[in-house]
């Protein structure tokens, strides 16, 4: 059974860091590319980040600069340092896994985890 679970979210001011961690289970993780998402109240799910097993990097242009995607495979975890946090960074973010490359498609992620809520208050 595979499992991902989110941890190190909660409540930052204006220009604050966060750093998110995803630890898997069940899965053969440095097969899989990793990926972060994030879902605000009332709007979509959308892609923030992704690393694949070889760690390269895709980021969503709103974060490019203040946050960084980065994996230990020997930990099979996955993190998100998120800086220079806005309040349009509010959401829940999420952790995604596929066995294939990354895609900001959030469609094509076979497992997910349960959130950890954000809040970036001004």
């Amino acid at each position: 059974q595979v499992q991902l679970v989110e941890s190190g979210g909660g409540l930052v001011q204006v220009g604050g860091s966060l750093r998110l961690a995803c630890t898997a289970s069940g899965l053969t993780f440095n097969s899989y590319a990793m990926a972060w998402f994030r879902q605000a109240t009332g709007q979509e799910r959308e892609f923030v980040a992704a690393i694949t097993w070889r760690s390269g990097v895709t980021y969503a242009d709103f974060v490019k600069g203040r946050f960084t995607i980065s994996r230990d495979n020997a930990k099979n975890t996955v993190y998100l340092q998120m800086n220079r946090l806005r309040p349009e960074d509010t959401a829940v973010y999420y952790c995604a896994a596929r066995p294939q490359n990354p895609t900001v498609d959030a469609g094509l992620y076979d497992y997910w985890g349960q959130g950890t809520q954000v809040t970036v208050s001004s």
